[in-house]
């Protein structure tokens, strides 16, 4: 087995590892918190961790553009020195921005809710935005052991301090987010350690380089914009829900889309070990390792949505209050299949081939069609089921467009089965919202085995193919 083979298992093994303790972690703050907290309650939960998702984009791609302009280096390697300047002038820069939207929101927003929900969200912002720049470098630079470490001890200890507040009875939001900070200040203390050699030296030896942040934002920003414009995507939606049927309402479908999500925390851990070695690999190797990728992912994607129907049925059990709109599984569902492999492969393919510019154009396309079936939906037609439906309309679409477009890149073929995964998804989507039974699972596993049989020389293929990984050098 070739040395890289064994740096991509031994990786895969500490990320899933974390990813698995993020997993648990996720499934007790989906299924335990709406159980035990208020409809309402759990609303302005979500509004929080809705809020605090786009936080990341307030160091306007500096950290984005270190990941991109060093990963694939090695860490050994890098000038400390820079780092070091680097660090403490985002230190600032994030001080500054945080105390300003503490200062707006005091001035602008009336309801004490929100304004606690902002205050919160501000100092996550200076956290995560800190602690992303010593993530970035650890990412960028393979190592990702210690990587996997700083989220999952930030998910332990957010997970212990969460539960210690239910047990005890809290039913209050406001400790609730006051532990997930928690969990997030510790492993940024963490983060920094790792980089302690980058991050602890000599006051002399900074200095201001403003060539050097201009270079990382320079390069970052497309990125970053790219990012902001995916989060959009889904968040002028949810936004809109929001605003139109209310908090609660929004605090439903948000559970709906966690647990859609939940399979997403394997496939982003996988991404971010293969970024590294794709950066390190012989472009004449990257058609052929996505080709397989490719392959494997959707063979098991489409599988997992066999489990729909018993997934439903536990939910309803356990979340009665949630019923009416658990329906709504039955369409957001098939999410982490285009979500999937946007992350997995079509971002990290991108981002290795250094096209963010693509990534940026695709999003942003898609952020229009969003916007405008959303002003539609909200102002005339305001139908909650069409505001769920597009929010998977529009993320098959940018996987679609992302992907025909890569193909082009790498010289493969892939609109067969683009049609094939599009014809599983509705086939799957008509079966589970128009047979409320076990029936639905039958249908859709008939549909699952003709996929196989149809794809049965590919599935051959990834299996032949695996030689080729484990036994040549992929930078050869």
């Amino acid at each position: 087995m070739n040395r890289k083979v064994i740096d991509i298992v031994k990786n895969s093994a500490y990320t899933i590892i974390s990813n698995l303790v993020a997993l648990a972690v996720s499934v007790l703050v989906v299924l335990i918190v709406p159980k035990l907290i208020g409809v309402e309650e759990y609303g302005y939960w979500q509004l929080y961790l809705f809020y605090s998702a786009y936080v990341g984009f307030m160091h306007l791609g500096w950290n984005d553009g270190i990941y991109l302009r060093y990963g694939g280096k090695e860490y050994k390697n890098l000038d400390k020195n820079l780092f070091f300047s680097q660090f403490y002038m985002l230190v600032f820069m994030q001080l500054v921005i945080s105390l300003s939207v503490i200062f707006i929101a005091l001035l602008t927003v009336s309801n004490n809710n929100r304004i606690f929900i902002v205050e919160m969200t501000a100092l996550c912002l200076l956290i995560v935005n800190v602690r992303q720049m010593p993530l970035s470098i650890l990412q960028g630079t393979n190592r990702i052991k210690e990587y996997a470490n700083v989220i999952m001890i930030g998910k332990v200890l957010y997970l212990s301090v969460l539960l210690t507040f239910l047990f005890l009875g809290v039913k209050d939001y406001k400790l609730l987010i006051m532990a997930d900070i928690f969990g997030r200040f510790l492993s940024m203390l963490l983060a920094i350690l790792y980089c302690k050699d980058i991050i602890f030296r000599k006051v002399t030896t900074f200095y201001f380089s403003l060539k050097e942040v201009a270079s990382n934002i320079g390069v970052g920003v497309k990125l970053l914009i790219a990012n902001i414009s995916s989060l959009l995507i889904i968040g002028v939606v949810r936004l809109s829900i929001e605003q139109t049927w209310g908090v609660s309402t929004f605090g439903k479908v948000s559970l709906i889309l966690s647990i859609a999500n939940l399979l997403m925390l394997f496939i982003n851990a996988l991404g971010l070990v293969l970024f590294p070695i794709l950066k390190r690999t012989n472009t004449n190797n990257l058609s052929n390792i996505y080709k397989n990728l490719r392959d494997f992912l959707m063979l098991l994607l489409l599988g997992l949505l066999i489990i729909h129907y018993p997934l439903k049925e536990a939910l309803v059990t356990w979340l009665p209050e949630y019923k009416d709109s658990l329906i709504y599984l039955s369409v957001l569902f098939p999410l982490f299949l285009y979500e999937g492999k946007m992350a997995l492969l079509i971002n990290t393919y991108l981002k290795a081939l250094r096209k963010e510019k693509w990534m940026l154009n695709i999003n942003l396309i898609t952020l229009c069609i969003s916007l405008i079936i959303t002003i539609i939906n909200s102002l005339v037609i305001k139908n909650l089921d069409l505001a769920v439906l597009s929010i998977l309309i529009l993320l098959a679409f940018r996987c679609i467009i992302g992907e025909l477009y890569l193909s082009k890149t790498l010289d493969i073929n892939i609109l067969r089965d683009v049609i094939l995964e599009l014809t599983m998804t509705f086939v799957f989507i008509l079966a589970s919202w128009l047979i409320d039974s076990w029936l639905s699972m039958i249908v859709y596993t008939i549909a699952y085995l003709t996929y196989v049989i149809i794809k049965r020389k590919d599935v051959l293929l990834v299996v032949k193919n695996l030689r080729f990984l484990f036994n040549k050098d992929l930078a050869s």
